[in-house]
């Protein structure tokens, strides 16, 4: 993309090594002093009502925030979270570089920003922690990874999954939630929505052509190419017979062509 080549002649200098190294690490800092005072949490999510008071640290701290809770354990679920920030963190600093995996990350702070001011609700860093994983998914959908260190699974199904669920959710849920999805997600489209509208194209085109081929392979692989209508004889039956097309539109042989 032309435009974000140009931001990192001019701004790539200020980008940030390793950046979700230091989100994981302040995660790992929440988690612990969540466990000595369970309310923490409260003081780090994206409050728009609190902001608006003054507490403008929520802007940024509701990244701090582990994911923990489900089946298993908290201090277990913190520590796979932190480890899943460090690989997604990783692979896409591999794949981007510094400057790029920084603007994806702030656009992405940007739209859930966005959504929590315009409908007033308190966010956490879960739709953001999305939009890394589906950027993944798109660079190393092969990679195979085992959930909770037992179950092996491709990166690209665990996507497909987490999408559908998402894309559940926007069908089903209030018009609120559907613009937050959209704009929490805003990053992933930017940086992704025409490399998967052009994919869909060159499937559609590569499925048109498949089906043109499989009719064409349907048919007879002996079909004659000309047939004199008047003594039925073919360019395959006898070969050394020469054909041409009369006034009419109809194959003849040479034999039985209509003369002026």
């Amino acid at each position: 993309m032309r435009w974000i080549d140009r931001l990192e002649l001019k701004l790539g200098r200020y980008a940030i090594p390793h950046l979700l190294h230091y989100v994981a690490g302040f995660n790992a800092l929440a988690f612990i002093l969540y466990k000595l005072n369970p309310y923490f949490f409260q003081f780090l999510l994206l409050d728009p009502e609190l902001v608006r008071q003054g507490q403008i640290w929520r802007l940024v701290t509701y990244i701090f925030i582990p994911e923990i809770g489900g089946l298993l354990p908290d201090y277990i679920g913190a520590a796979f979270f932190v480890l899943y920030l460090l690989f997604i963190g990783n692979g896409l600093e591999q794949a981007w570089g510094s400057f790029r995996l920084n603007l994806f990350y702030l656009l992405g702070m940007i739209g859930t920003t966005v959504a929590a001011f315009c409908f007033g609700a308190s966010f956490s860093a879960f739709m953001l922690n999305a939009s890394l994983f589906f950027a993944f998914a798109r660079f190393y959908p092969d990679v195979q990874i085992y959930l909770f260190y037992i179950l092996p699974v491709k990166v690209k199904w665990m996507a497909w999954l987490s999408g559908a669920w998402l894309m559940l959710q926007f069908l089903f849920a209030s018009n609120e939630f559907r613009a937050a999805l959209i704009a929490s997600l805003a990053n992933f489209f930017i940086f992704f929505g025409k490399e998967i509208f052009q994919d869909a194209k060159l499937r559609n085109k590569v499925a048109t052509r498949r089906a043109r081929f499989q009719r064409e392979a349907a048919m007879p692989d002996h079909e004659p190419l000309h047939s004199c209508v008047v003594c039925g004889k073919t360019d395959l039956s006898h070969s050394d017979l020469e054909f041409r097309v009369g006034k009419d539109g109809r194959d003849y042989c040479l034999e039985h062509l209509p003369r002026l």
